[in-house]
């Protein structure tokens, strides 16, 4: 308060000082004028003196006066504010020394022992005021809960000028208790409320029906109705049956906790739907709460179905703050007999490459046979079309050394093989860039490209993943294909010109097919049979395929050591590391989880490896266990009986622990 007065009086004398002065000089100039004046104006100045004076002392006692009554009257009131404070309040030093609490507090925790929350709350404080010594801000905000409750801690913490006896500053923090307990309850009722849209659709429904008797067909159909209304009836959603193989559904987001914990239980029971030829039907589902409006939603979910069904169906997902989680996905895939797909494909990729001035072919990073292969059928199909068209290839490739040799003699293929920074320079907006063999982002083998272009296609056979490239404007993935081989020699029958390949073409589409079905062996169909019939009549010379294949004595005791080592977990996997820092890392690995296959009793392999900074697992199985579904915990992905990861930051074996725990994991689900 004094200092507040002391001010005020300043101001005063200083104002007072200002006009005396002005009269002063006044009266100078007037005596210097007439000089009969002087005492007059001695006299007169002297009167204004005291004058000024008296009203001076009266004034500062007046104003003294009031600014004490209103000092008395306003910490009266902050007083009473604090004591009478409609929050708990409580005033404490960080050391959790407690000053004063209002009765506010005291009431609204009287049943409580408070004390152990304020330890912590004194804990957090302390940790903030260390992180906030070179910052000006000095508020507190803090959520609590306290006996169910939660509470927004509020205040500020001031220095004192005491020291502890560690000589070490000491603060005191004024904090208000506020209850939110009703407003998150009401904002998690809102949220609660909100609608999630599922779509759920019958896989290859036509084909499957087809198979069924006249009589059975009904019985079906109404069984699968009936199970899909009672799963819609558990979360208390509305079904539409939009067509005879699509439903959609709306239900409260409070139910997507109970449905992620079912796991889709439906998935099991659809399948288990028993009929006289014993024909299974299986479903995919995709459930989104992604957007604003139910219309929003409804796109996402959409999305999300694209996803499902390029994982081959028999699955469902759920997209949550642009995260897909996965369930189900056990069964086989199963191909498909119609060629409707692959003939409307064909016209459209040959159209796009007639409209386009050049092309430009890539597959995944660690090029393999049924990448560069495919990369060579795609080639001969845009240059049949009078289409320049480059490859872009990693000459240091290690899977494709002896492929690289053959192709450098044939000298057509000189200035049509490019590196990154050729295609990074020649590639415009005009420029159609067919990406094979995968379908995700930072696969790739040049991830720039994909946005130095709008028009892409994509030929992929893997399950879909979530990084996949979206805004293609062709997409042609069949995960019941071998392969991507298989899929563009389908394509080069279908297209309107007479596509004739060379010898090395042939081959190397023959070789991708043959390196993925593992020499015809695993995931091959009808249609498998019959790209490769086409490509033996193209000129394939089975044998110097069979070459290209072949490893060298210094790989095949690699191998074998591999697979000496391997371990055994849950009776039937086996895992092996190679540890070696090579170039040929990642081939050795996926060779030696192939030859562990071999071994009776191993239903599923994978075999640790690292190259390039990045440890790579190399997964294989016979069918029985989904390597792919493990893989992707990991990031990974690939197929049932083939898949395979790539993980930073870690050790072989702390890759090795990972890839156990996520094993189990597996086995737990199927077991739930």
């Amino acid at each position: 308060m004094q200092n507040s007065n002391r001010k005020v009086f300043d101001t005063l004398v200083s104002k007072t000082k200002i006009y005396l002065s002005i009269i002063l000089i006044l009266l100078i100039i007037i005596s210097i004028q007439n000089k009969y004046l002087i005492i007059p104006s001695i006299l007169i100045y002297i009167g204004v003196f005291t004058y000024s004076y008296y009203t001076n002392n009266k004034r500062k006692s007046e104003i003294s006066e009031t600014l004490q009554d209103l000092t008395l009257t306003f910490d009266s009131a902050a007083k009473t504010s604090l004591i009478n404070s409609p929050f708990p309040l409580i005033i404490l030093e960080t050391n959790g020394s407690i000053i004063w609490r209002s009765s506010k507090f005291n009431s609204e925790f009287a049943n409580i022992d408070i004390n152990t929350y304020i330890d912590e709350l004194t804990i957090e404080i302390q940790d903030e005021i260390k992180q906030k010594k070179e910052e000006n801000n000095k508020d507190i905000l803090k959520t609590i809960e306290i006996d169910n409750k939660v509470y927004e801690v509020k205040g500020r913490y001031v220095k004192l000028k005491e020291k502890d006896k560690k000589n070490h500053n000491k603060y005191m923090v004024i904090l208000y208790f506020i209850d939110e307990t009703e407003n998150i309850k009401l904002q998690r009722e809102y949220k609660d409320s909100k609608s999630c849209v599922g779509i759920i659709m019958v896989d290859n429904y036509e084909e499957s029906i087809q198979r069924l008797e006249s009589e059975e067909k009904p019985q079906v159909t109404a069984q699968i109705d009936k199970c899909i209304f009672e799963w819609t009836n558990q979360v208390n959603g509305v079904l539409i049956k939009q067509e005879k193989d699509r439903y959609i559904c709306f239900f409260e987001q409070r139910y997507l906790d109970r449905v992620k914990e079912d796991k889709f239980s439906i998935l099991d029971k659809v399948k288990e739907i028993d009929t006289k030829d014993k024909a299974q039907f299986t479903l995919s589902i995709a459930v989104s709460n992604e957007g604003n409006t139910d219309k929003e939603k409804y796109r996402s979910a959409l999305a999300a179905m694209d996803i499902v069904l390029g994982r081959g169906g028999d699955q469902a997902v759920i997209r949550e703050n642009e995260i897909y989680k996965f369930f189900g996905g056990r069964a086989q895939e199963v191909e498909k007999r119609t060629k409707v797909k692959a003939r409307t494909v064909a016209h459209a990729l040959e159209n796009l490459i007639k409209e386009s001035k050049k092309v430009m072919i890539m597959g995944h990073i660690n090029s393999d046979m049924d990448a560069i292969g495919s990369c060579m059928g795609i080639y001969r199909l845009a240059k049949t079309l009078e289409t320049n068209a480059y490859i872009i290839h990693n000459k240091q490739a290690n899977t494709l050394n002896i492929f690289n040799e053959s192709i450098e003699k044939e000298e057509e293929y000189e200035d049509i093989l490019i590196n990154k920074e050729v295609a990074l320079e020649n590639i415009d907006e005009d420029t159609l860039l067919v990406i094979v063999d995968t379908h995700r982002a930072n696969y790739v083998e040049v991830p720039e490209l994909l946005e130095k272009t709008k028009k892409i296609v994509i030929i992929d056979h893997h399950r879909r993943s979530a990084d996949y490239i979206e805004d293609a404007t062709l997409t042609f993935q069949e995960v019941y294909a071998s392969s991507a081989a298989e899929l563009v020699t389908e394509l080069l029958q279908y297209v309107d010109v007479k596509i004739e390949l060379k010898t090395i073409e042939a081959e190397s589409l023959y070789a991708g097919i043959m390196m993925d079905t593992k020499n015809f062996t695993f995931k091959t169909g009808v249609r498998t049979f019959e790209a490769a019939a086409y490509l033996r009549k193209c000129g394939v010379d089975i044998i110097r395929v069979k070459k290209w294949f072949q490893s060298d004595l210094g790989s095949y005791t690699k191998i074998a050591d591999i697979v000496k080592k391997s371990e055994i977990v849950n009776n039937s996997i086996a895992i092996s590391t190679y540890n070696k820092k090579a170039k040929d890392a990642s081939l050795v690995c996926a060779k030696a989880a192939d030859e562990l296959l071999t071994i009776s009793n191993i239903t599923a392999s994978f075999v640790i490896g690292h190259q390039g900074g990045k440890v790579y697992i190399s997964g294989r199985s016979i069918g029985d266990i989904n390597v792919q579904i493990i893989l992707e915990k990991l990031g990974g992905g690939g197929h049932i009986t083939l898949a395979g990861a790539q993980v930073e930051g870690m050790t072989i074996e702390e890759v090795k622990q990972e890839l156990i725990t996520k094993i189990d994991e597996y086995f737990a689900e199927i077991e739930n």
